[in-house]
């Protein structure tokens, strides 16, 4: 199974850093969003970020400049029907993904694998609501995805042999390390990480320490490059309270009960670095903690 054209489902966060390590790992990309407006940024965007790996001595600027002319853009959907590889990287809910799945299904070749990059929802459930759930797997990139190099793969009850050994090859191809996850709820990664998170917020709802002094305990204590609530304004706080309640319906355990400050936080619109505000409020030079 040769994969060298990549569809890429959302031009956002996510969406463009798998655009940008495809494209310069030499395949062909074409990029969809439903904004044009959002697939202009992301080209903007991939474009500074190739720059500064000129500047680091990274790629040459041959590369950057081959990369670039890979990446195609198009607003219809179906336009990614003739690709061999489909990663979906929309908003972490589940209605929305398959909604591009249903609409992608008419237009797709009989060979082309279909991927999501959630970082939360279950592979098999996914995959079950199209016409290939042998063909359907996850392949969840980390957040920055040309910076982080693990990209865990999740098989799905239904995934085959031959989708996880090509999309396997892929990564190899990428220049990243994959691990392989079982499909319950969060994998890997998030299954660890956002509870720790969650945990912090809730040292600070029962106010055990300030947002600084949470954050700075954990990265002189524990040695971690970034706080964890930090790192929660970096990633998101709608997306971490979305993996929270994965992780809590989908095990129906109360160790993963979201921090009711966290909701509190999702409900005035403070979702951290995209927003401008989180536990820390970034409008000024520097961030100061909003706690």
């Amino acid at each position: 199974m040769d994969i060298q054209h990549v569809g890429i489902v959302g031009a956002g966060q996510m969406g463009n850093g798998i655009a940008h390590v495809f494209a310069l790992a030499g395949f062909d990309v074409l990029l969809t969003d439903v904004s044009a407006e959002a697939m202009s940024k992301a080209l903007s965007l991939i474009d500074k970020n190739l720059e500064r790996q000129v500047g680091k001595g990274v790629i040459s600027a041959e590369q950057k400049t081959e990369a670039m002319a890979r990446i195609k853009t198009t607003t219809t959907l179906a336009d990614l029907g003739q690709t061999d590889l489909v990663i979906e990287a929309a908003t972490e809910r589940e209605t929305i993904k398959q909604a591009i799945f249903e609409d992608l299904l008419p237009h797709l070749k009989p060979t082309t694998i279909l991927a999501s990059n959630t970082s939360s929802i279950s592979i098999t459930r996914l995959g079950s609501r199209t016409d290939r759930p042998e063909k359907f797997i996850g392949f969840h990139f980390m957040n920055p995805v040309p910076v982080m190099q693990l990209v865990e793969l999740i098989r799905g009850i239904a995934t085959d042999e031959e989708t996880f050994q090509a999309c396997h090859t892929v990564v190899e191809k990428l220049g990243k390390t994959s691990a392989t996850a079982e499909d319950f709820p969060a994998f890997i990664v998030n299954r660890i990480l956002m509870p720790m998170i969650n945990e912090a917020i809730y040292t600070l709802y029962e106010g055990v320490g300030s947002v600084e002094s949470i954050d700075t305990s954990m990265k002189l204590g524990a040695n971690h490059p970034m706080g964890p609530l930090e790192l929660a304004d970096f990633i998101g706080l709608d997306t971490c309270l979305a993996i929270m309640n994965v992780l809590h319906d989908g095990l129906a355990d109360t160790k993963y009960r979201p921090c009711p400050l966290l909701t509190k936080y999702v409900e005035a619109g403070w979702l951290g670095r995209k927003t401008q505000r989180g536990f820390y409020d970034y409008r000024g030079e520097k961030p100061v903690p909003t706690r």
